[in-house]
């Protein structure tokens, strides 16, 4: 009974762990992005501070929140 519990919280904890890791291979996607990208001032600045916000909630635990606005930085990158 005791194995059947811990292999179930085992398997739960993997996909959460996965995905965790996401965050910072986006950041650093679009960091390789940026010394290239031809952008307006306006839009760069809005990518800035949408990776630096994206940084922020994944150190904060929000991976939800931070792979969103990780990856509105990546849409106005053309990613």
């Amino acid at each position: 009974m005791l194995r059947s519990i811990s292999l179930a919280l085992f398997l739960s904890v993997i996909p959460a762990t996965a995905f965790a890791n996401s965050c910072p291979t986006i950041m650093a996607a679009i960091d390789a992005a940026l010394p290239t990208a031809t952008l307006s001032e306006a839009d760069l600045a809005k990518v800035k501070d949408l990776r630096a916000q994206g940084e922020k909630l994944h150190a904060a635990g929000d991976h939800a929140g931070s792979e969103a606005a990780l990856n509105e930085a990546k849409k106005i990158l053309s990613m």
